[in-house]
């Protein structure tokens, strides 16, 4: 009997690591990019679930997203706010606390507000990582929290 329960907490184990790997390692699709000025709202599925892996997704793809949609686009002071949002739901009809997109002309064009990770910057020039855990920055190339 024990032996069995044994070989069932590894296979749990095993089972369980094999479900992060793969919840982790899933690419990240880009749904759909609003710009309104400086500020972007992209719409994902698959983000990555810690704050490490989101700061370093966006480190690894800053490159390729400023090339394919043309953003950080700074306004007239130079800031800028980049925000990704899960759009598991997809587009729904304007409703009570929806964020809603006026460069749709179609009734469903709101989200519900699940943000998942920010960027942004100051004037000065720092950049801010924001997720629903804390606010961080890069200090000598290595992601710090921010504290004031």
């Amino acid at each position: 009997m024990k032996l069995s329960l044994k070989k069932c907490g590894i296979v749990a184990c095993i089972m369980a690591v094999l479900l992060l790997a793969w919840i982790n390692l899933r690419p990240v699709e880009l749904v759909a990019v609003h710009q309104d000025d400086e500020f972007a709202y992209i719409m994902v599925h698959n983000f990555p679930l810690t704050d490490k892996g989101k700061i370093a997704w966006w480190l690894a793809h800053a490159d390729e997203l400023k090339a394919k949609y043309g953003f950080p686009r700074p306004g007239p002071y130079g800031l800028y706010s980049i925000s990704f949002w899960d759009f598991k739901d997809g587009y729904k009809e304007d409703a009570y606390d929806l964020l809603c997109f006026s460069d749709m002309k179609t009734k469903k064009n709101c989200i519900e507000k699940n943000i998942v990770f920010s960027v942004e910057n100051t004037i000065e020039g720092t950049v801010f990582f924001t997720t629903y855990n804390g606010r961080y920055t890069l200090r000598d190339g290595k992601i710090v929290p921010f504290k004031l």
